[in-house]
């Protein structure tokens, strides 16, 4: 089968599709034809050797897909050959074929597009797991966001508005203001070109924010630290700065407030259950028009290059799509 193979850790530049073997279903795992596969900065950092954990080289990437049921483990008992599905896993998903365990996969609702559906298990997962499960976002709180156009970013903000939040997103350039509104963000910062300790405290009267939902880390965290309101949660969910930010534990302190890691990937693993009552979850917003994942392109699987140098150079809005079949 078709695939693109990732032989060693340098980056989407040494990136080849080539013809490989079909993988083979666990007990407990799905074999798709996959139809779509969304292109994320998680993609990009493993190829590059930069993600906290390294598949074992040679490795196709792609860690989220949507396709056709063609076969099954003799212990999976959600799915059968033919359905469609969404499925999230570490590696796989740049190939015609892929498997993934049958827990972190979820069955399409009718009408439900694979290229929209390849975007939702990872971004909307992510933003829901930190917003309901860990933050337990209550309507009406103030939740600032940041690199807000992006994949996670944009998700967020979307499930923020249906949650009820007051959304403030964060963005890097001027012309991604436009998108985030659209997406329910009641204010916009540029943190390039604002200062985000006075356009925070502007725009929550000086109160600070409830809930810091941060993908980049750096100095972005650092300063958020220094904006909560007395009872805030502040969540890291990122560094797509490359720093891991370090902050005074006086300030959590003063004002009572928690940080709360979120790593979403772990917490699928580990509470398998939980994870896949989440997706099914997810799936059904997707169908009801509640959520509305953005889809910046939709490429071919050899334009895969393309794709994750857009993802790193932060000029994409929403997702990528490579369209398999």
């Amino acid at each position: 089968m078709k695939a693109v193979v990732c032989k060693s850790f340098t980056g989407p530049a040494d990136l080849r599709v080539s013809e490989i073997n079909e993988p083979m279903p666990a007990d407990d795992e799905i074999l798709i034809d996959v139809h779509a596969a969304s292109v994320s900065f998680m993609d990009q950092l493993l190829v590059s050797g930069l993600y906290q954990m390294r598949p074992p080289l040679p490795f196709v990437p792609g860690t989220e897909a949507s396709g056709v049921v063609v076969a099954v483990g003799n212990k999976v008992i959600q799915f059968v050959p033919g359905d469609r599905v969404a499925c999230s896993s570490w590696t796989g998903g740049y190939a015609e074929r892929m498997i993934a365990k049958e827990s972190k996969s979820a069955r399409l609702p009718d009408g439900v597009a694979f290229e929209a559906a390849a975007t939702v298990l990872h971004n909307y997962g992510t933003a829901y797991y930190a917003l309901v499960e860990r933050a337990r976002a209550q309507r009406g709180e103030t939740a600032f966001i940041t690199g807000a156009a992006g994949g996670v970013g944009l998700a967020a903000v979307d499930l923020g508005r249906h949650l009820g939040l007051r959304v403030v997103a964060g963005v890097g350039s001027d012309d991604k203001a436009a998108l985030v509104r659209s997406y329910g963000a009641s204010d916009v910062v540029n943190y390039r070109s604002e200062d985000l300790r006075d356009k925070l405290k502007s725009i929550t009267s000086g109160q600070g924010i409830d809930i810091g939902f941060d993908t980049i880390g750096g100095a972005i965290f650092e300063q958020m630290a220094r904006l909560m309101n007395w009872g805030g949660r502040l969540m890291p969910i990122g560094f797509t700065s490359g720093t891991i930010p370090s902050i005074p534990m006086n300030l959590p302190l003063l004002k009572n407030y928690a940080i709360i890691g979120v790593f979403a990937g772990a917490w699928a693993e580990k509470y398998s259950a939980e994870a896949a009552r989440m997706n099914d979850t997810l799936m059904q917003l997707l169908a009801d028009g509640k959520i509305r994942p953005h889809i910046d392109r939709v490429l071919p699987l050899e334009d895969v290059i393309e794709a994750m140098h857009a993802v790193a150079n932060r000029t994409v809005q929403g997702r990528i799509i490579l369209k398999i079949r």
